[in-house]
């Protein structure tokens, strides 16, 4: 068996592949609908499904359980629950958090990574071993390895970056990471076409035109959209912005009527890394 010794890491990578064939899109979409239904999610987090969709969401995006995936930012880890399970055993995961190393962190951000990271550890069995990074564009970048992920994905945090004058450098540190033909998901609440810029700010509502354009000036050629996380009650017109809906409701306004409309209205839309 010397001749075991001989083989180059992308021949060992192909027999790897042959041995752990691909899954169909049915039993994907079993993964995760494992890992949707699974015990270690909270029931104010299952609350959210109805509106975020995850099933439909992450199969139109294509994941996959061998993939490289990274999520942006993912907060108190609503998505990390589901992706974790579906990742551990074939895949590798990348959380590109809150960035520790900035100063400029709020000491609220470095309490949800801290309290994600506690979390994740103490239920390896759920998620294995995913990897943390750290991403506050425009200085902190390296969400994981260049060239090295099938699938970077982001969650209604668009706004954010673009409050921050860094969005544009955030795109950009996602077409860096990704493989070519690698899949950049974003989701993210929707504004009215031709809404200001001002008002995108102030609101939280970004609209398709101007997400689409981070990510061309980025490289990435828009895909396909999707209606999935559309929300037709959602005017995109509160007094606090998208902050007024669930699950914030900021400042408890009427929490009857915009209880009633649910989370906002959202854009989806996947982008290509040419190859």
């Amino acid at each position: 068996m010397q001749w075991r010794r001989f083989i180059s890491p992308l021949a060992a990578m192909c027999i790897a592949a042959l041995a752990a064939p691909a899954l169909a899109q049915s039993e994907v979409g079993a993964l995760i609908d494992r890992a949707i239904a699974g015990d270690h999610r909270s029931e104010s987090n299952r609350l959210r499904d109805k509106y975020r969709h995850p099933r439909e969401t992450l199969l139109f995006f294509g994941l996959r359980p061998e993939m490289t995936v990274v999520e942006i930012w993912p907060g108190g880890g609503w998505y990390s629950e589901i992706l974790g399970p579906v990742l551990r055993e074939r895949g590798k995961f990348y959380l590109a958090h809150y960035a520790v190393e900035n100063p400029k962190t709020a000491g609220w951000q470095r309490d949800v990574r801290e309290k994600q990271q506690d979390r994740i550890a103490d239920q390896a069995a759920v998620y294995g071993k995913p990897t943390f990074t750290s991403f506050g564009p425009p200085d902190y970048l390296a969400i994981a390895p260049p060239v090295s992920a099938d699938l970077v994905l982001t969650f209604r945090n668009v706004h954010n970056w673009s409050n921050q004058k860094s969005d544009q450098a955030a795109f950009k540190a996602f077409f860096d990471a990704l493989k070519p033909g690698g899949i950049l998901g974003v989701v993210e609440h929707r504004a009215k076409p031709g809404t200001s810029f001002e008002r995108m700010i102030k609101t939280g509502y970004m609209t398709e035109a101007y997400v689409i354009e981070l990510a061309g000036n980025a490289g990435f050629k828009l895909m396909e959209k999707s209606e999935i996380n559309a929300n037709p009650l959602d005017s995109a017109d509160h007094p606090n912005g998208v902050w007024t809906l669930p699950p914030m409701m900021r400042g408890r306004v009427d929490p009857e009527k915009y209880g009633a409309i649910g989370e906002s209205d959202r854009m989806t839309l996947k982008f290509r890394k040419p190859e």
